[in-house]
C-alpha cells in the first residue's frame, strides 16, 4: 500500500501485521519500498529505450534491404580484408550471371578475367588508404561482359567493407581520387579510445582522428578527413560552432559542450564535446572530445511534481506580473527539487543531503521547513 507524507506525495510501503493479544491490538511494521519502486521504474525506462532504438534499426534495415533489392545498379558487398563477398543484389547476380546464393563467399577477384585482377586489386588499396579511388575496367569472366569497377569503403561493426559497383562506361561520373594531404604522427595514446578524439590546427582543420570518430561521422579513412574543417561535421549552424571556439579561446577548455554531429550519409546524433587549447606549444593545437549522447540509456527518474507545468504556468504570467516575481517563483520550484533529489540520494541523511548541496545544516532545515518537506529535526550521521 501507499503511504502519503506531510508534502501530499505518497511512498510504497510493505506492511507486515502482527497480532499483540486477545483484544484486537496489532503490531504494523512497515518497509520502505521507494528505492524497489525507484529501481523497477528505472528497469521499465531501460527496457522502453532499448525497444525503441532495437525498432529503429528494423526500420533502417528494412529499407537498407528494399533499396538494395529493388535497385537497378549492380552492387556488392565485399569484405575489405579477404576480399570476399558478403552479399549481392539481384542487378548484380543478373550482370555477373551467377545466382546471389553462389556468389556470397566467393573472392572478387574470381569474377573477373585473370588480366583484370591486378588493376582491381591496386584500385582496392587505394580505396583502402584513401577512401576513393579511380574505377578500372574488368571483364567479367561468366557474363563475358565489361563493366567499370567502382568501390567505396564503409565501417560495420567494427570491420571494414568494400561497396562495389559495376557500371557501364556510360554511367561513370568521374570519380576521382582524394586529394593529397599532409600526414601528421598518430596519436597512438587515443587510438583505442571508445570516445571520440579529433586534433585540429588553429584554424579547425583536422590533423588526426581515432577511429570512433571515422566511425561516428561515417567516414573510411584518417585521410578521407585529414585537412577538412572540423565544422563541416560538428555543429548545428555555423554561430553553434562558433560559439564553442569563442569559449574554447577565452576558458582554454570547455566541457559538456551540447551539439550534433553530421554524418557524411546524412545522419544527425546528439553530442556532448569536451575540447581543451593548446595554442602555446610548438605546434598549436585543439583537442576536442567528442561523447554521443543517445548511447547513454535515460534511466533517470522522471521530476514528481511537474516542472514542466509549472515552468509553463510561469511564463504565462509575463506581461501580467513583474518578472521579477517570475524568478522569484522559478527559483523556489528549483530549489525545492534540489533539495528533494538531494534527500533521495542519500537516503534522506539531512547531514549527507546538506554536504551534496553545499548548504550548512542550519540552512538545509531551514528550507526544509519552508517547503515543508517533513520536519527539520537533526539526524544522526
Amino acid at each position: 500500500m501507499n503511504h502519503r507524507r506531510a508534502d501530499g506525495s505518497s511512498v510504497p510501503v510493505r506492511y507486515t501485521a502482527i497480532g499483540l493479544d486477545d483484544h484486537g491490538t496489532v503490531l504494523a511494521i512497515g518497509h520502505d519500498l521507494q528505492v524497489i519502486a525507484t529501481l523497477q521504474q528505472q528497469l521499465v525506462r531501460a527496457q522502453q529505450s532499448m525497444e525503441r532504438e532495437y525498432a529503429r534499426l528494423r526500420h533502417s534495415e528494412t529499407r537498407y534491404r528494399l533499396l538494395f533489392q529493388i535497385s537497378a545498379e549492380s552492387v556488392l558487398i565485399a569484405d575489405a580484408v579477404s576480399r570476399r563477398i558478403i552479399d549481392a543484389n539481384p542487378a548484380a547476380a543478373e550482370t555477373i550471371g551467377v545466382p546471389v546464393n553462389k556468389l556470397v563467399g566467393r573472392d572478387l577477384e574470381d569474377l573477373f578475367e585473370a588480366a583484370d585482377r591486378e588493376p582491381m586489386r591496386q584500385m582496392l588499396a587505394e580505396v583502402r588508404y584513401t577512401g576513393r579511388a579511380t574505377p578500372v575496367s574488368g571483364t567479367l569472366s561468366a557474363a563475358g561482359r565489361s563493366r567499370l569497377i567502382a568501390a567505396s569503403l564503409f565501417r560495420h561493426e567494427n570491420t571494414s567493407q568494400f561497396l562495389i559497383r559495376l557500371m557501364l562506361p556510360s554511367e561513370h561520373l568521374g570519380l576521382g581520387p582524394a586529394a593529397g594531404a599532409v600526414r601528421s604522427p598518430a596519436l597512438d595514446i587515443v587510438a583505442g579510445l571508445p570516445d571520440s578524439f579529433v586534433v585540429t590546427d588553429p584554424d579547425r582543420r583536422i590533423l588526426t582522428v581515432n577511429q570512433a570518430f571515422l566511425d561516428l561521422i561515417q567516414a573510411a579513412s584518417e585521410h578521407q578527413v585529414r585537412g577538412e574543417p572540423l565544422e563541416r561535421w560538428i555543429g548545428r549552424t555555423g554561430v553553434d560552432f562558433n560559439v564553442l571556439i569563442a569559449n574554447l579561446r577565452e576558458y582554454g577548455s570547455i566541457r559538456n559542450f551540447g551539439t550534433i554531429v553530421r554524418g557524411e550519409y546524412g545522419t544527425t546524433e546528439e553530442i556532448d564535446l569536451s575540447a581543451v587549447s593548446a595554442l602555446e606549444g610548438e605546434e598549436p593545437c585543439y583537442g576536442f572530445v567528442l561523447r554521443p549522447i543517445t548511447r547513454r540509456t535515460a534511466v533517470e527518474p522522471e521530476a514528481e511534481h511537474g516542472l514542466p507545468q509549472s515552468v509553463e504556468q510561469l511564463t504565462e504570467l509575463v506581461g501580467r506580473v513583474p518578472m521579477r516575481e517570475i524568478v522569484r517563483d522559478t527559483t523556489e520550484i528549483i530549489e525545492r527539487l534540489c533539495v528533494e533529489a538531494a534527500l533521495r540520494k542519500t537516503g534522506d541523511n539531512r547531514a549527507s543531503a546538506s554536504q551534496l548541496l553545499g548548504l550548512s545544516r542550519q540552512s538545509l532545515y531551514a528550507k526544509l521547513r519552508r517547503y515543508g518537506l517533513g520536519d527539520d529535526s537533526d539526524d544522526s550521521e
